[in-house]
């Protein structure tokens, strides 16, 4: 069993605040046995041209754990940072886990076609879903393109399919394959 990290927040604002932002959260559906250490993604952003920043306070050695939970990067200092969440098939969040890919298998289900079929596929083997969470009304292109590379790391490293609330699933090379801008998510 990972060693249970604490939840690290960079902000301090009440909850009543954060009730009334509009959020949007992303998925990535993996097939990997385990989410790498944060620190392979920081790398990964970098080389890539973003400047991610870590909170202050947080010691770097988290950074190498395998058994994260939740991590907040910034894309810019005068911005919120994106909310990361990583829930498993085992451990301390797993009726979460299973209530986030039940209710997928169940929207998903009443699709056709093959695209579907994939994707039911993937929600079928997968292990542990990365989520990303971010404040609508904060969010500028940079955070957009940040939030993407985030996706695109999980999606290569961990054989994942991409999700984005009201939009849908998406292919490895960025295409719409299951629309669900129409479905209603509870």
């Amino acid at each position: 069993m990972g060693k249970e990290l604490p939840i690290f927040s960079t902000s301090a604002s009440s909850a009543a605040s954060e009730q009334a932002e509009k959020v949007i959260y992303s998925r990535v559906f993996c097939q990997r046995d385990n989410s790498p250490p944060l620190r392979l993604l920081v790398e990964f952003l970098k080389v890539h041209g973003q400047a991610p920043v870590i909170p202050s306070g947080i010691d770097e050695s988290v950074l190498d754990e395998w058994a994260w939970v939740q991590m907040a990067l910034s894309y810019h200092p005068d911005r919120k940072p994106i909310q990361l969440f990583c829930l498993r098939d085992r451990g301390t969040y797993k009726d979460v886990f299973d209530q986030e890919k039940g209710q997928f298998s169940e929207l998903i289900s009443v699709h056709d076609g093959i695209e579907s079929q994939l994707v039911g596929g993937y929600l079928t083997d997968c292990r542990f879903i990365l989520t990303t969470r971010m404040i609508e009304q904060d969010m500028t292109d940079e955070g957009y393109d940040f939030n993407g590379w985030i996706l695109e790391f999980y999606q290569e490293q961990c054989n994942g399919i991409v999700q984005i609330d009201n939009r849908g699933f998406f292919s490895p090379k960025g295409e719409l394959i299951v629309d669900m801008s129409v479905a209603v998510e509870d």
